[in-house]
């Protein structure tokens, strides 16, 4: 075993691996990557596996089509060629959301397709129109004669949402109609025959609001939730793929989890946690967009990281005994050292400061930023030193 040096504190590093293709063991796959770290010193009890939800659901072949999709739309809204379907709060992506609004749009070929967005932006800050043009036109519901000659482009994708949107619906022979509001309840004033609240976090708000008015209305986590090819979280947390299907999130996902765990344990006898990550927790100030387009960073985790990260206001506490008591350093640090194996109420001064956290969420967001999502190639992050 590695001997780390002991000024080292919490680490995170990705581990590259082969392809992940349908029809694999992904236990095994992880297993093996272990396996390699174990052998040259680095893993250890109490490390953190961290394995990205895209390779469990790609060996899973965890895949849909777009027929799969407008099928069931149809039969959970209960729908004919002709009807009227709402879509009430979507994000403005292509990868998340361009299929899936696709799919929904083949459920009506001689009907038609309300989207409606929320302004200036989406629920994860995808602007949808500019703030200064939103109080400009001064409605609470917008519809597209107020937009009539704009070309409103995102900012760091640089796609005009709306007009993607349109054509996606065209395309498969919908009637398009694109409004921007606020208000759940606006888009019923076009007489759908059923509403799909696509939103990912307030997603149960939203359809409770709309439910009061009109019964007919489903989420994206009610759809493709069963089947041979589902999952537990529906559409929410699906990918684009190719050959016109869409990668769903990990099914049974607390099963993998545990297995990686035993087997670690069982080959290894190491005890270490486990967790399937997605989009990290975090939201970026240069362009304002919130990054969870995943329902939560974390799909699955072993049971060890089913508490809040707590901890004591080390600048607090070293500021109070300099500046307040005298200390000098040696003696802080044996007070920061103390602190910390206490059993502190959350009310006390040495944890001022200090929000308690998910765990899962915490090292789920530490490995997205690790691996990313473009060609870093390591589908599986190894995290140490967190857990105390």
């Amino acid at each position: 075993m590695i001997k780390f040096p002991d000024y080292l504190g919490p680490m995170a590093f990705g581990l590259r691996m082969g392809v992940v293709l349908p029809g694999m063991d992904v236990v095994e796959v992880v297993y093996e990557a272990l396996s390699r770290c174990h052998r040259d010193g680095l893993l250890a009890d109490g490390d953190v596996v961290c394995v990205t939800e895209s390779i469990v659901a790609r060996a899973q072949d965890n895949y849909v089509t777009l027929d799969d999709i407008a099928r069931e739309i149809k039969e959970k809204l209960s729908l004919s060629p002709h009807s009227r379907v709402s879509v009430i709060f979507p994000i403005a992506s292509r990868n998340r959301f361009s299929m899936i609004l696709k799919g929904i749009a083949r459920a009506v070929p001689a009907g038609e397709v309300v989207v409606q967005l929320s302004f200036p932006c989406d629920e994860v800050g995808n602007q949808i129109i500019p703030s200064d043009r939103a109080i400009h036109i001064g409605k609470d519901l917008i519809t597209e004669d107020d937009l009539a000659g704009t070309d409103f482009r995102h900012p760091i994708t640089g796609v005009n949402y709306i007009e993607l949107y349109r054509e996606t619906i065209f395309s498969e022979g919908a009637n398009p109609v694109i409004i921007l509001s606020n208000d759940p309840l606006a888009s019923l004033d076009f007489a759908p025959d059923g509403v799909i609240a696509a939103d990912i976090h307030q997603r149960f708000m939203t359809r409770e609001i709309i439910a009061e008015e009109f019964a007919n209305c489903i989420t994206l986590d009610q759809v493709c939730n069963s089947g041979s090819a589902y999952s537990e979280w529906g559409l929410l947390g699906s990918n684009m793929s190719a050959a016109g299907k869409l990668k769903l999130a990990p099914r049974d996902g607390q099963k993998v989890v545990d297995d990686i765990k035993e087997k670690v344990k069982n080959l290894l006898g190491l005890d270490v946690e486990v967790l399937i990550y997605g989009d990290g927790a975090y939201k970026d100030p240069t362009s304002g967009i919130y990054e969870l387009a995943d329902p939560r960073p974390a799909f699955a985790a072993t049971s060890g990281l089913d508490h809040l990260r707590e901890g004591v206001k080390y600048k607090y506490l070293a500021d109070l005994c300099f500046h307040e008591q005298g200390k000098n350093a040696s003696e802080i640090e044996a007070i920061l050292e103390e602190s910390c194996r206490r059993d502190l109420p959350e009310s006390s001064l040495e944890k001022e400061g200090t929000t308690p956290r998910r765990m899962e969420d915490i090292l789920a967001s530490l490995a997205d930023l690790v691996s990313g999502s473009a060609d870093a190639g390591t589908p599986v992050v190894l995290i140490k030193g967190f857990l105390r």
